[in-house]
């Protein structure tokens, strides 16, 4: 495939959930490649960044495959980039995961751990709640926003007040502008960011590609703004 011919490109840095990302967007008549090719994802008319596992090592991943400053150049653009759970983490400042690590820097803002690493032999935190957390847990607009209408023109158009959306992470995403938080939900006591829109970039701590209908919903809205951005 010529490198003007790709839609969506999907970063393979050895650290992703690739090949259910792809499936999904074929799912809604999109077709992406997974690549490490700098001049593919600059081609690409919208790139998704994935990701599991620990932002360090992810950091470093990219910077050893030479992908740092091309997704730093993709947010710039003004096509469309996309980040998926620790995908998300990684456009941000910082992550405080196992040490102070820096990330991409496309969006301001910190990557917080839910709680001490003290914990029972049962996984249990103080509170009585489990970290990673891993499972559904619903997604809402922040506190503040015009109900429904805060989703309109975004990913999560249409999608359902409360709806439940997949979810497997230990640390969550702190933006420093308010403005940017697309959705929050709820884990340990901490209402945080499960999603977020800065421009051209959106990006969600959930698995949108694990999340059912509601799931694929967000994949045709994707869909539907990387074919505006053509």
């Amino acid at each position: 495939m010529a490198s003007q011919d790709i839609a969506v490109a999907v970063v393979d840095y050895e650290l992703g959930n690739l090949e259910s990302i792809r499936n999904a967007f074929a799912e809604v008549g999109v077709e992406a490649v997974v690549t490490s090719d700098p001049s593919e994802l600059e081609a690409a008319r919208a790139v998704v960044l994935p990701g599991v596992g620990a932002f360090g090592d992810a950091m470093q991943a990219l910077h050893r495959g030479g992908l740092v400053s091309v997704l730093r150049d993709v947010a710039a653009s003004g096509k469309p980039l996309v980040g998926i759970c620790l995908g998300m983490q990684l456009l941000l400042s910082e992550s405080e995961e196992f040490g102070r690590h820096q990330g991409l820097g496309v969006v301001p803002g910190r990557v917080r751990r839910f709680a001490s690493p003290h914990r029972s032999p049962e996984g249990l935190y103080d509170g009585g709640y489990k970290v990673p957390l891993v499972g559904w847990n619903r997604v809402r607009p922040p506190a503040g926003a015009a109900a429904d209408a805060h989703w309109q023109g975004s990913p999560l158009a249409g999608i359902e007040l409360g709806v439940h959306m997949y979810f497997m992470h230990s640390y969550f995403a702190e933006p420093e502008q308010s403005e940017v938080v697309l959705c929050t939900s709820e884990h340990a006591g901490i209402e945080y960011c499960s999603a977020l829109r800065a421009g051209n970039v959106v990006a969600f701590q959930f698995h949108p590609e694990r999340s059912g209908e509601r799931g694929l919903a967000i994949y045709r809205n994707l869909a539907q703004a990387i074919a505006g951005s053509a």
